[in-house]
């Protein structure tokens, strides 16, 4: 069971995931949580350097995609200022709108990660669509909607118990 909320990377911020990392990790596409992703949950846009790194990421030839259990036309708006792809309302964890997002957007599936500050949601939905799953460090969880906010101090109890195997890219 915990391996289903185990994700296979740990990484403190999206700007840890540099062109480099990605070939290393054979990796051609991502599918990007957004709030506590790529900004914070209040902000209406992302910071300078998350804009800067998704320009290097699409001059690399990395396919993106937001995919977001967010409102559709917060995310459209936001999909629009990055000039990204997106899927609202994605039902995270479910695994179901990650898949059609691949299939829509020609990814192959074993080259695509999802990326997010969830375990319950982002690092299962990705286990459970079959993706390599990406955990970041969340961005200032504390602004977020109560009921995410419950989910944290299990998720951090968690983490802390998943130890890095010898093989194991998670660290």
């Amino acid at each position: 069971m915990l391996r289903l909320i185990a994700p296979h990377l740990h990484v403190d911020s999206v700007c840890d995931l540099t062109l480099a990392r990605l070939e290393e990790l054979k990796l051609s596409a991502l599918l990007l949580d957004v709030d506590c992703t790529l900004k914070r949950y209040r902000d209406p846009d992302v910071s300078p350097e998350v804009v800067a790194w998704l320009d290097e990421l699409r001059a690399g030839g990395i396919g993106l995609c937001l995919v977001s259990n967010g409102m559709g036309r917060r995310i459209g708006r936001i999909a629009e200022r990055l000039d990204l792809p997106f899927v609202a309302k994605a039902l995270k964890p479910f695994p179901f709108r990650l898949r059609a997002a691949v299939r829509r957007m020609h990814f192959p599936p074993q080259r695509t990660a999802m990326v997010g500050d969830q375990l319950f949601a982002d690092v299962l939905a990705g286990r459970l669509a079959g993706l390599t799953s990406i955990l970041v460090r969340p961005i200032h969880p504390e602004e977020e909607p109560w009921f995410t906010r419950l989910k944290r101090p299990p998720e951090r109890y968690l983490v802390g118990r998943m130890k890095p195997g010898k093989n194991s890219p998670m660290g």
